[in-house]
């Protein structure tokens, strides 16, 4: 056969290849959450595996030390935050009816001034429902139990994809070397060059991105529940740690979270000073986190356009669910170096030049 010919053969068996890849993926969305999960992990705590084996710790023990490490910070966050959160939140909710109260008072009167809309609250049933929604604990554990029951497939899911996530971490972490190299192996010699250039500017994009965005994360979160509460807010520490975990979804995270400062600044304060503060704090996180804190942490940017960021969260959120909004970005920005390889190569062939020979 003609060696043209064979290297066109050849191609079409890649991309036909490349192409059951994407459908296996596809069909196989459902079940990859906890893989793909333990994958994220597995990049982001594989450093410290590393630097444990160079200082003569097994894999496999470096490994066990790492979930170890990465469960004690969960289970940390849950007995620090969570009593935190429920006890705000049940003050939340009994402030709900003073906020009714205070709408009929003020908000009503100016929207029928201003715009002749015929508005009434009643404070008093929403005061009973509430408070029957905070004291009626039998019938929220009934109903909640009936729930359990009800989407028990959903429940029992959850369990095996928990479960999953340290199993698949561990395997990964430690069999990570032995993985890279089976990877490495199996790549075509003639492309061996190009392929270890990608995956080396690859990784580079990713480590910036992932490390460098949970500090982002830590930094954020720490400034708005500080922030907020010198601004008098009473729920600063959930609307403070909500916005900061927040800031790994651009645009959707920061509307999320000047919208949950806004409405508890309203329930609090009414259209007062009070809210004003809050917002001006807000304002001020928003500008440090642009100028300061997500260059100085993450670097770069993945040069994303807008447009392609919220296509790529709501694509691989379809795919992959909530897994895929994690993944969105520094899958996109992975992507985005095998494009850019793609458009240079794109360049300089007789194609773009429109070499007819």
């Amino acid at each position: 056969m003609h060696p043209a010919r064979r290297a066109d053969r050849e191609k079409w068996w890649w991309l036909a290849l490349g192409l059951g890849f994407l459908l296996l993926l596809y069909f196989l969305s459902p079940i990859l959450t906890p893989f793909l999960l333990g994958g994220i992990l597995a990049y982001i705590m594989n450093p410290l595996v590393g630097w444990l084996e160079r200082h003569r710790v097994d894999r496999t023990i470096g490994a066990v030390v790492a979930i170890a490490l990465l469960a004690g910070l969960v289970v940390l966050w849950v007995l620090i935050v969570v009593p935190l959160f429920t006890k705000e939140i049940r003050q939340l909710i009994e402030r709900l009816p003073d906020a009714f109260d205070q709408a009929n008072t003020r908000l009503v009167p100016w929207l029928r001034e201003r715009f002749g809309v015929e508005l009434q609250l009643d404070p008093a049933s929403v005061r009973a429902y509430f408070a029957d929604a905070v004291k009626g604990t039998e019938g929220v554990g009934a109903a909640l139990l009936q729930s359990l029951r009800i989407g028990s497939a959903t429940l029992i899911g959850f369990l095996i994809t928990a479960l999953l996530i340290p199993v698949v971490l561990f395997y990964l972490m430690r069999d990570w070397n032995r993985l890279i190299e089976v990877v490495d192996g199996l790549v075509p010699r003639n492309l061996h060059p190009k392929v270890a250039e990608i995956a080396r500017e690859t990784d580079a994009v990713l480590a910036e991105f992932l490390r460098g965005q949970l500090s982002v994360m830590l930094v954020m979160s720490f400034y708005y529940s500080i922030a907020l509460w010198v601004a008098g807010l009473d729920f600063y520490l959930p609307v403070g740690i909500i916005t900061g975990i927040l800031v790994f979804i651009p645009y959707v995270g920061s509307f999320t979270g000047l919208l949950l400062a806004t409405l508890s600044g309203l329930i609090q304060f009414g259209p007062t000073m009070g809210l004003v503060w809050v917002l001006i704090a807000f304002g001020i996180g928003q500008a440090i986190e642009g100028m300061a804190v997500t260059p100085l942490l993450v670097g770069k940017r993945i040069g994303l356009h807008p447009v392609a960021v919220i296509f790529a969260l709501l694509a691989f959120g379809q795919l992959f669910g909530f897994v895929g909004v994690l993944l969105a970005l520094p899958a996109s920005a992975a992507l985005l170096v095998g494009l850019r390889h793609l458009r240079a190569r794109y360049i300089a062939s007789s194609v773009y030049g429109g070499d007819a020979g």
